[in-house]
């Protein structure tokens, strides 16, 4: 469809120059239709007409471009006509499109997977393809390699916080069921306002002591292992069915954190594996990080490469891992994109171990960082220099990561399904590089009006992440 065919209740056209529109023609939406269609290949016939790919990933890249929540996003698409136009609407329509909670279910359907195929196809339509690699080892261009955290949106976990929450809702486990019992004795073995009253006494503290704080720990997981006996003995005289899907899994996940809370209890100096820090989000693992003010953050870890001032998300998971065994990882899938290694890869210190540096060594690839072994005199000059530059051109992976954190709420991801999470985490990468596509075609088209066009200006229009 053309932009003047676009239908205005009021009158007038819409402008080819906004950015809206300007990103319309960008995205891959035939290779969104084909990852769309997979979805719905098992779905009923007979069924309601499904929501097209244009309109659900469309307002999936909305949100995540300009940090609107659910309502939020269906309200603005509401009152936008660019934003209709960008979901490949004929006309100006000013009742909703769809309900807010279908946007859970747009991100069900769009793995975090599929974002990356099509972040990869971003790539391709809006850059060159690479010549073949000019030099002797067969490998060109640069790959910039960084780690960081994307946290969830949960309040900072304490064991005392946890264990009263869990004993709240294995109390209304127990309402839920009582009625369907013969109502024989009391609910709970144990006083819940007593219960509530000790925690309160501790956790209204400014400042309480270890020993009391432990003391609390100790009681509120008794009571919360007295509830799990009270629900257990009251479900054994009730069907199956009698606890939603919803509520089993809540009752198997309070289970666990009484588990391992009991064998912390018993033994704090042991690791626990998969330690569980939230009951509505069981899968939020702490990521130590070590950075000032943050020196663990709760949510999912990302490996990011960055070519070319475009980002691609190498690792995500929401276990810790080590990022220094992720090196080698990534310079393959630079291989695959590319058909070649680069020439230098740009990382921190940790990803400097002996087997990244023998993995470049094979393939001809220059590692930044200082050479082992004792430098001589003639090579400390020529090491420093290099250095410097390594570390000036290894900035925009931190600028990315600033970016994508302050500007597009990678500090804040506020879907609380492990799937959605690390979706929504991929969507605000890719909103980030559609942005920066906008300024690679800007500086493309002014170098063709002007052929005097500094680099220097050019470099200002690319990092300036306000331009849209």
């Amino acid at each position: 469809m053309k932009i003047e065919d676009f239908l205005l209740p009021f009158g007038g056209h819409l402008s080819a120059e906004n950015r809206w529109v300007k990103l319309s023609k960008l995205m891959p939406w035939d290779m969104i239709e084909d990852i769309y269609a997979e979805k719905f290949k098992n779905e009923k016939s007979d069924g309601p007409r499904p929501i097209s790919a244009r309109i659900a990933f469309g307002s999936l890249h909305i949100q995540a471009s300009e940090c609107f929540t659910d309502e939020k996003t269906v309200e603005n698409i509401s009152e936008n006509p660019y934003l209709q136009y960008f979901l490949g609407l004929h006309e100006f329509q000013a009742e909703p499109l769809f309900d807010p909670s279908m946007m859970t279910h747009f991100r069900k359907r769009f793995t975090a997977d599929d974002i990356a195929k099509i972040n990869e196809e971003l790539y391709r339509r809006t850059h060159t393809p690479k010549d073949e690699p000019p030099h002797d080892s067969g490998n060109s261009g640069t790959l910039v390699l960084d780690a960081t955290a994307a946290p969830a949106d949960v309040r900072y976990p304490t064991d005392l916080s946890l264990l009263n929450e869990c004993r709240e809702n294995i109390e209304k486990l127990i309402d839920s069921v009582w009625n369907k019992t013969e109502r024989n004795g009391h609910k709970n073995s144990y006083s819940r306002k007593r219960a509530r009253k000790k925690y309160l006494r501790v956790a209204k503290q400014r400042k309480a002591r270890k020993k009391s704080v432990k003391q609390a720990i100790a009681e509120q997981l008794d009571y919360v292992e007295r509830g799990l006996q009270d629900i257990g003995k009251q479900l054994e005289s009730l069907p199956e069915d009698v606890l939603t899907d919803r509520q089993k899994e809540r009752l198997d996940t309070i289970c666990k954190i009484a588990k391992q809370q009991r064998e912390h209890l018993e033994n704090p100096g042991a690791s626990i594996k998969d330690r569980i820090v939230n009951l509505r989000q069981p899968h939020v693992r702490p990521i130590v990080r070590g950075k000032a003010g943050h020196p663990v953050e709760f949510g999912q870890k990302l490996g990011f490469s960055v070519v070319d001032g475009f980002t691609f998300i190498d690792e995500q998971s929401f276990d810790s891992f080590n990022e220094g065994i992720t090196l080698i990882d990534s310079a393959e899938k630079y291989k695959a994109r590319f058909g070649y290694y680069p020439e230098r890869i740009l990382a921190d210190t940790i990803y400097r171990n002996r087997d990244n540096r023998r993995f470049c060594k094979e393939h001809g690839i220059l590692l930044s960082g200082p050479r082992l072994g004792r430098p001589k005199a003639e090579e400390r000059e020529a090491d420093r220099e290099q250095a410097y530059q390594d570390s000036c051109d290894r900035n925009i992976v931190e600028s990315r990561n600033g970016i994508a954190k302050r500007r597009y709420g990678l500090d804040r991801i506020l879907a609380y399904l492990a799937d959605t999470a690390k979706t929504e985490a991929a969507l605000i990468v890719f909103a980030m590089n559609a942005a920066y596509c906008l300024r690679v075609l800007l500086c493309l088209f002014l170098q063709m009006l002007f052929p005097q066009f500094k680099a220097s200006v050019q470099m200002q229009v690319l990092k300036n992440e306000v331009f849209q």
